[in-house]
């Protein structure tokens, strides 16, 4: 069995720089963009929130299901996300609830002794389950960097920029 240990502790500290970004987005924040088609704060942010459930829906559809409202489909008649449409100071929950049914998809597998399907053909995690965390981390990584981007050409002073770039001190633990 793998032994998850150092990338769980990883994937709790991304968990904990998400949450620091998404408290220091001001509102007034969420509709900036890049003025050239590119998302919105806003945009972004569910789609990182979004990720998780849109992967799991793909490669572990039991872990995704407490993330969807079944109540509501899609054009595809697939559940819709719980969180669709909500505004970013309401996707904590989702960014808590995605993480964990993440970890606990990639758990299951590997006490399965099993990958995850390959929808795509695309070899979607097949020499380790554990490397959905590891893509997670990633994915957020980029976005996260859009954000900081966009705040910056949106206002933000080098004061403020270097006050929410004390997230980097979580990886320095």
């Amino acid at each position: 069995m793998t032994d998850l240990t150092l990338l769980l502790d990883s994937f709790r500290r991304n968990a904990r720089v998400n949450a620091a970004v998404l408290a220091a987005v001001k509102p007034d924040e969420y509709d900036l963009t890049d003025g050239k088609g590119g998302q919105s704060v806003a945009q972004i942010l569910r789609h990182m929130a979004g990720f998780r459930v849109g992967w799991l829906w793909n490669i572990s559809r039991e872990h995704a299901m407490p993330l969807l409202d079944p109540t509501q489909q899609d054009a595809d008649g697939d559940p819709m996300w719980r969180w669709q449409g909500k505004a970013p100071d309401e996707l904590a929950d989702a960014f808590t609830e995605g993480d964990a049914a993440a970890v606990a998809a990639v758990q299951s597998a590997l006490e399965e002794g099993r990958t995850f399907p390959d929808p795509w053909g695309e070899g979607t995690y097949q020499s380790n389950p554990a490397h959905f965390l590891q893509h997670t981390i990633v994915h957020d990584s980029h976005h996260r960097g859009q954000i900081m981007t966009l705040l910056r050409e949106g206002g933000r002073t080098r004061e403020e920029m270097d006050a929410l770039d004390e997230h980097w001190a979580i990886w320095r633990e």
